[in-house]
């Protein structure tokens, strides 16, 4: 049995539900397929306790899509980015630097929500758009293309015949790996744990990021908890210390993790389960193939450094939408995939290359290489013009 659509999106994440929406709000006919069903509660088992950051950007082709009506409620502003370096004998701040909106906007950085709530509110809004077929528990296993379609094998034995298909399913896309897209990666050695927590001193809508060795421990806002303040923690670590962190008792846990802040917040209290993945850097050799485009983690993965990671995808979106709204009559050529390729592989090597110097100096553990981090902080801080260039280029101006 073969159907036909517009778009085929392999992956059902935060990536390709928003691409759902996005193309499905622009009139195309869209399926999207995922082999896992989505988690939408946050305290089942399999949840997604990380967050997401969505800056200005992202924020305003969430709106375009239709989606941002219903999750604005749900977000917490991020007016300030702080860096805090903590690298000296004893885990205390020793420079603390703000980066603060308001230098460059009249709006906060951006707005960070749940992604167990993103997947609930976005299969709900794909649930209103009769021209999108949202198939979770169904993935992709084969693809064929040519010049004018691309014709994908599903899980459950059905076909489709698409004029393009996007791939958002994953570091190991299996659409990628079909169309023998080859990718570059690097391995850190490192685990990220992310969990909730809540904490007795507000965090004011202020995004910290904390850096001794190992990597960065990142807390970013959320809504009150329980009638505390609350937020999200990323802790990356070197894979052992990140597994032994993992399998800690939660009082010993939550001791060492108030150390690792820097007591910043107050005694910091665990307010979800504790869940862990590996670090690495990836990006694609190549964005696009015959009748297929790769976006978000399909193209390039970074480590959680800047909330850069799920707002590059949403600038692979971005792009492509633009594209086949300029030419639908040229949905998925040749000439469309490669203007999709051109216009991001620059910015997708840069960003990847920088995310993966800054994962390396926050790594460091000897102290004259963290003596060197807190000087370069405290430069790069000191001059404005660098200052502001840096949080244009974080928000994807530059």
């Amino acid at each position: 049995m073969m159907r036909d659509c517009d778009i085929l999106i392999s992956g059902g994440g935060i990536a390709g539900l928003t691409a759902a929406a996005a193309f499905g709000a622009a009139g195309f006919d869209v399926i999207c397929v995922d082999p896992d069903p989505p988690i939408t509660e946050r305290d089942v088992d399999g949840s997604d306790l990380r967050t997401t950051a969505f800056l200005q950007p992202a924020q305003e082709l969430l709106d375009r899509c239709g989606l941002w009506a219903r999750l604005a409620d749900h977000a917490a502003p991020l007016q300030i980015m702080r860096i805090v370096d903590a690298g000296g004998e004893t885990p205390e701040p020793r420079v603390v630097r703000d980066f603060n909106a308001a230098d460059i906007s009249d709006r906060p950085f951006g707005w960070n929500l749940p992604n167990w709530l993103l997947r609930r509110e976005m299969v709900a809004h794909l649930a209103t758009l009769p021209n999108v077929d949202f198939r979770p528990g169904t993935g992709t296993n084969s693809l064929f293309t040519r010049e004018i379609e691309a014709r994908v094998g599903l899980t459950d034995g059905s076909r489709i015949r698409a004029r393009m298909v996007v791939a958002a399913d994953g570091r190991n896309s299996p659409m990628r790996e079909a169309a023998g897209i080859g990718v570059h990666t690097l391995r850190y050695g490192q685990k990220a744990l992310a969990f909730a927590v809540t904490h007795p001193i507000p965090h004011d809508n202020v995004s910290t990021e904390i850096h001794r060795s190992g990597g960065p421990f990142t807390l970013v806002p959320l809504p009150d908890h329980d009638g505390q303040p609350s937020s999200a923690i990323v802790w990356m670590e070197r894979g052992p210390r990140a597994l032994e962190l993992l399998n800690m008792e939660p009082d010993a846990f939550e001791q060492a993790m108030t150390e690792r802040s820097c007591g910043l917040f107050g005694p910091l209290r665990l307010a979800s389960r504790r869940t862990i993945w590996s670090i690495i850097s990836q990006r694609a050799e190549r964005l696009a193939g015959q009748r297929l485009a790769l976006i978000a983690e399909a193209a390039h993965v970074v480590p959680p450094i800047g909330a850069q990671g799920l707002n590059m995808s949403l600038r692979d979106l971005a792009t492509l939408l633009d594209l086949a709204q300029a030419r639908p009559e040229g949905l998925g050529d040749a000439a469309m995939l490669e203007a999709y390729h051109k216009a991001r592989i620059r910015d997708v090597e840069l960003r990847v290359w920088g995310i993966d110097l800054l994962n390396r100096t926050s790594m460091a553990s000897a102290r004259p290489l963290r003596d060197i981090r807190a000087m370069g902080l405290n430069a790069f801080y000191s001059l404005p013009v660098v200052r502001r260039t840096l949080m244009e280029m974080g928000l994807g101006v530059h």
